[in-house]
């Protein structure tokens, strides 16, 4: 059974960090693209960064939305079966349930193609 479990979310000061984790099992990074996708109250689901599979053409790299870009960053674990969002500089505007998700392809603009999700965890930034 796929399983993904989000957690590390809380509340935090604007330009502060976070350090969410996402914990996988029946699945390996071998075969799927882990990703970190957000929503905020009343905003569509929206991707944040994905990390390809390990047997895809894009060979365990990483992709970032212009949401990230400069200020996230995704790490993995392989020993713990766990993928980490580094959040920081946080803004209020990043307020949101973040969720991760898996997939065969890393295309943040396909949420169709995320076919298992973890059950999120919020983030909420304050001014």
């Amino acid at each position: 059974e796929v399983q993904l479990v989000e957690s590390g979310g809380g509340l935090v000061q604007a330009g502060g960090s976070l350090r969410l984790s996402c914990a996988v099992s029946g699945f390996t990074f071998d075969d799927y693209a882990i990703g970190w996708f957000r929503q905020a109250p009343g905003k569509e689901r929206e991707g944040v960064s994905c990390v390809s599979s390990i047997q895809s053409s894009g060979g365990g790299s990483t992709h970032y939305t212009d949401i990230a870009k400069g200020r996230f960053a995704m790490s993995s674990d392989n020993a713990k079966s766990t993928v980490y969002l580094h959040m920081n500089n946080l803004k209020p505007e990043d307020t949101a349930v973040y969720y991760c998700a898996a997939a065969l392809l890393c295309r943040l603009g396909h949420l169709s193609l995320w076919t298992s999700w973890g059950q999120g965890t919020q983030v909420t930034v304050s001014s």
